[in-house]
């Protein structure tokens, strides 16, 4: 199965802590590297992660809170140096073009790549991304400004051919490409073989759901039905529940309840205030309400697999 894994490298919230560093992490898709959010300190962590500069196409930034975004300047500065001549992307709600290009100008003046950004509507879900193997939407969320999380779905893969049934049948070869496609081959004489006989199932596609700062909502849960996993914020404690109201927030029985309603695979949550010295107590409210869940951790890699949430491995290496 192909490579799909996600990076913590940030997990805490605005207020700074020698425990967690900002909102920040990197999903891999077939060694294509996604960034979602970029809090200060990012490119640091990028470099412990040992994750590879030059893979990073795309960045998803879910809001312009500066625990999300202040460390995009300090990865573009890096970049520069590291010579780097790809196109970079920033999909952003709108603003981020106009607050960052004065301090590209100041600062980077020698640019050796374009830096793109491409403004979404926060209002509605939208497809924003989209290559062979791959699609991204927005998912709406309510927090204090314009703010969506991300779903990354992996399309439909082709059917596998069966050797030994192909040869049998003497399949053509330029009738192959449709047989995978889900298509039936018919002979010469007239025959109808089905697909199924000359093939084997696609590996499943897998999906993962990116809830940042965000108080419930019964939409998320729409949209994020059957994903293999899911982060969501909990900021807090259950017991804060009432400040969590007034900050646009989630607690992390809220989280969980709706990773339990949405049938997710797995769940992880983060984003801690900074008042938790241990996140044990957010997970406890968690798991009393939905399993499997786990707390976010700068260091934590998580192998996506499809369905089962005992399918889903991980790994602090």
């Amino acid at each position: 199965m192909e490579k799909m894994e996600l990076y913590i490298l940030g997990c805490g919230s605005a207020l700074p802590t020698t425990r967690h560093n900002p909102s920040a992490q990197v999903l891999n898709v077939r060694d294509k590297l996604f960034m979602i959010d970029c809090g200060e300190g990012t490119q640091q962590q990028m470099r412990k992660a040992k994750l590879k500069f030059s893979r990073l196409g795309h960045i998803f930034i879910s809001h312009l809170h500066g625990d999300h975004c202040f460390g995009l300047f300090g990865l573009i500065s890096t970049f520069i140096l590291l010579g780097r001549t790809a196109d970079l992307h920033i999909h952003a709600p709108a603003g981020l073009e106009e607050l960052m290009t004065p301090m590209l100008r100041f600062f980077c003046g020698q640019m050796t790549y374009q830096v793109c950004f491409h403004p979404f509507d926060t209002r509605c879900p939208s497809v924003i991304y989209e290559d062979r193997s791959l699609t991204v939407t927005t998912i709406p969320l309510r927090h204090r400004m314009p703010c969506c999380g991300f779903l990354f779905a992996e399309k439909p893969g082709l059917y596998h051919i069966r050797r030994d049934m192909v040869d049998f049948y003497q399949v053509p070869v330029y009738e192959l490409n449709r047989i995978k496609q889900g298509q039936d081959y018919v002979t010469p004489e007239g025959e109808v073989i089905p697909y199924t006989r000359l093939t084997t199932p696609a590996e499943p596609s897998r999906s993962y759901a990116y809830c940042s700062d965000t108080m419930p909502l019964e939409s998320v849960v729409q949209q994020v039905q059957g994903v293999d996993l899911l982060y969501h914020e909990a900021t807090f404690a259950d017991e804060e529940s009432v400040r969590a109201g007034e900050t646009l927030h989630s607690t992390a029985s809220q989280a969980a309840d709706i990773a339990r309603r949405a049938g997710v695979g797995q769940l992880i949550i983060g984003h801690y205030s900074a008042r938790y010295e241990d996140e044990t107590p957010l997970l406890e409210q968690a798991k009393a309400i939905f399993e499997p869940v786990q707390l976010a951790q700068e260091g934590l890699m998580v192998e996506i697999k499809p369905s089962s949430p005992s399918g889903v491995q991980t790994s602090d290496e």
